[in-house]
């Protein structure tokens, strides 16, 4: 897959509805987009493999047990502790390979089982890191892709909250912290941590790519063109940078704000 075909899907997802939004292959076009001409196929097989796996225990286990049990234990999909920061661990294709990820690349696999399974299961955008929502018979329940896919207690997400910075008033408000997102969402979600860690080292070439996916992702959002803009203000593309800002504007950035920011440009063209 080449990084124009990347886009083409990209371009494609986001123009669709909600319903059977293409997870995994868009998960896999941003991998391609960022580092092309690699083989995907490891990823899809694993993602089959598993979807298999998952619903034959499903039919004797709890949804939360089966999931659980399936990504964590059968197929050993956990947290990279020891390496965060590795750049690998925000590649799903990497990712498929090293089984060791961000919960925000693992939820992706969850999420793609889930569905294929027949079980009801969601992202959700917790403070700081990503969860997964999953109905049981008793109820909604959380689990922590990070960490072996384990049960996160109610208590112990009031306390993550507490932690991250949330007010008591909200970090006691389950409804509020395992608000579902959609699948699109939950993919934006991991090209805004590659937006901020390529800032953070510089990469401002790696922050426009990642924008850009955000912007294919979500076209009626204006946010991700001015990421997109300062990404390649950064970079002396101004003019790319003019027509970026153009495009927020187009979309519905204040006027006032995209005017300044057009201004600024313009005075380093000349």
């Amino acid at each position: 897959m080449t990084r124009d075909e990347a886009v083409s899907i990209l371009t494609q997802a986001g123009a669709a509805g909600e319903d059977g939004f293409p997870l995994l292959e868009c998960a896999i076009a941003c991998a391609i987009h960022d580092y092309p001409f690699r083989d995907p196929e490891p990823a899809r097989i694993l993602a089959d493999r598993a979807a298999r796996r998952l619903k034959e225990r499903a039919a004797n286990e709890s949804p939360d047990e089966a999931l659980t049990e399936t990504m964590a234990a059968d197929f050993r999909l956990n947290g990279d502790l020891l390496n965060y920061d590795h750049p690998g661990n925000t590649d799903l294709i990497d990712v498929a390979e090293r089984r060791r990820g961000l919960s925000a690349v693992l939820v992706i696999f969850y999420l793609d089982a889930a569905r294929r399974a027949g079980l009801s299961a969601a992202a959700v955008d917790f403070p700081g890191h990503v969860l997964l929502r999953v109905e049981t018979p008793e109820g909604p329940v959380a689990l922590d892709p990070f960490s072996q896919g384990r049960l996160v207690l109610p208590s112990e997400l009031t306390r993550r909250a507490l932690r991250a910075g949330l007010m008591p008033h909200v970090a006691d408000r389950l409804d509020l912290l395992m608000a579902p997102v959609s699948d699109r969402q939950a993919l934006i979600r991991l090209q805004n941590i590659l937006f901020t860690r390529a800032l953070s080292m510089e990469d401002y070439d790696g922050a426009e790519r990642s924008a850009l996916r955000r912007a294919l992702l979500d076209p009626e959002d204006h946010r991700p063109w001015l990421d997109v803009a300062s990404a390649r203000e950064k970079q002396g593309a101004l003019t790319g940078a003019l027509e970026a800002l153009a495009r927020a504007r187009n979309l519905g950035e204040p006027a006032e704000s995209c005017r300044v920011g057009m201004d600024r440009v313009r005075m380093r063209l000349n």
